[in-house]
């Protein structure tokens, strides 16, 4: 492990050095003339060493062709450089003639093709730099010729193609990383989102409910202490401290709340109240557009009114199920079933589809969710297959009544009053009729 370390640890080292070589200015066209002037001084080394043996290999104009190509070959490197398509064309073609009409070519040429066809692989048409690399294999094939031409052809065959294809390499290693940056970016800015989004509707679901409860029981203590007669310094003072110390927590628990919304926006639709039994006609007719199924609500017993925890926790056990039904039984009539008992509330949200899988497997953030709702009222929750197929969530949840102000204790004390206006946590009876009363779409089959 350490040697791979170590040689990671070097890679990196040598491509910085390589990266800030490149950012220099004028770098690229000074590496490129550099490359030209070897490869000059290289052809023209064999033409000096004739010239003091008297031996003539190449005639005048064969050596000008040949500084010529030697020139071909390097100097389009720097002057290219941001071009290197065009780069590896003309190195490519000025290396293949030299090879093929002067049976040479320079090293300081064959080092510029191995970087031309690096850059095209990395930064170029993948497919033309490997296509550039298949005319050394043909000549390596077809008359390796002699000597240090044979190792040159040799050497090109095996090393362009190798060249080309670590530039496509290293352009798909640097893509992938660049898209794994942006997935892990997008991921994290999504959880974000969704941990504030619920922030925030933790936030609404404590301040709806338990702000309520802390507020009655100011105004409670405020209100005995105001009115019952005859009442002992002391007890009216302990009051008081009950009136003062609830209005506290009532400010600490916003202050709180402050902090879990702080990073979010809340729009007038996000600021409504916490829904409740009377909205479900809404809820019902917004998953029989979804569907385009059969939704239809069941009311038995009594109508009574609930503690707004309750209320809420029944209705999101609802929305959760519904959503279940659209998701796992498209196209499954559902019907929910709100059966008023002296001491429970039954909820019972039943659909016809498949029912659940047949392979055991561990439950979804949803059924979990809806467990953890009916259990925080003092409920509980269960699912399974329904008599008759389908599948079947049925909760039983307290059907505690809210608290009765003393104001209102004391008035029944001293006679009768007059009926009570409906109260928002009560479900209206007409609108209750009415959702259960609403029938299927046509063709829809019925979940029972």
């Amino acid at each position: 492990m350490t040697y791979v370390g170590r040689v990671n640890d070097w890679r990196s080292a040598c491509a910085q050095t390589g990266r800030r070589i490149a950012a220099v200015p004028h770098a690229p066209a000074v590496a490129g003339a550099l490359l030209g002037v070897l490869a000059a001084a290289e052809a023209l080394a064999p033409a000096v060493n004739n010239t003091a043996t008297n031996s003539g290999i190449y005639s005048g104009d064969a050596q000008v062709a040949l500084v010529l190509l030697s020139l071909l070959t390097t100097l389009p490197l720097g002057l290219l450089w941001a071009q290197p398509t065009a780069a590896a064309l003309a190195v490519s073609a000025a290396s293949v003639l030299s090879l093929a009409l002067l049976n040479t070519l320079t090293g300081a040429g064959l080092v510029a093709q191995l970087i031309v066809l690096y850059r095209l692989g990395r930064r170029g048409p993948g497919g033309l730099a490997a296509g550039l690399a298949m005319p050394y294999l043909v000549l390596a094939l077809a008359d390796p010729g002699r000597g240090e031409t044979r190792i040159l052809i040799a050497l090109l065959a095996a090393l362009a193609p190798v060249a080309a294809w670590a530039g496509i390499a290293q352009r798909a290693r640097s893509e992938a990383l660049e898209h794994s940056a942006a997935r892990q970016v997008i991921a994290g800015t999504l959880m974000e989102h969704s941990a504030r989004e619920e922030r925030a509707r933790i936030s609404r679901e404590l301040h709806d409910v338990v702000a309520h409860h802390i507020s009655m029981i100011a105004v409670q203590a405020e209100t005995a202490r105001l009115t019952t007669p005859g009442m002992p310094a002391a007890g009216a003072q302990r009051l008081s401290a009950i009136g003062d110390t609830a209005r506290a927590a009532l400010t600490e628990m916003r202050r709180l709340l402050g902090v879990l919304r702080e990073d979010t926006s809340t729009s007038a639709e996000d600021r409504r109240p916490q829904p409740g039994l009377r909205q479900l006609n809404t809820l019902l007719d917004e998953a029989r557009d979804a569907s385009e199924a059969g939704a239809r609500l069941i009311v038995r017993g009594p109508l009574a009114p609930l503690d707004p925890g309750v209320e809420l926790a029944a209705y999101r056990i609802i929305q959760e199920a519904l959503t279940n039904a659209r998701r796992h039984a498209p196209g499954a009539a559902v019907d929910v079933e709100l059966h008023y008992s002296a001491g429970d509330l039954l909820v019972r949200i039943r659909d016809n589809g498949p029912g659940p899988p047949q392979a055991p497997q561990s439950d979804g953030h949803g059924l979990l969710g809806m467990r953890e709702r009916a259990a925080a009222v003092g409920g509980d929750l269960r699912t399974g297959t329904a008599n008759g197929g389908g599948f079947l969530v049925e909760a039983i949840l307290p059907a505690v009544e809210p608290a009765v102000p003393a104001s209102a204790a004391a008035t029944a004390q001293a006679g009768p009053t007059p009926a009570p206006a409906a109260d928002a946590t009560v479900p209206p009876a007409d609108a209750l009729a009415r959702a259960a009363g609403a029938t299927r779409p046509a063709g829809s089959k019925a979940a029972g």
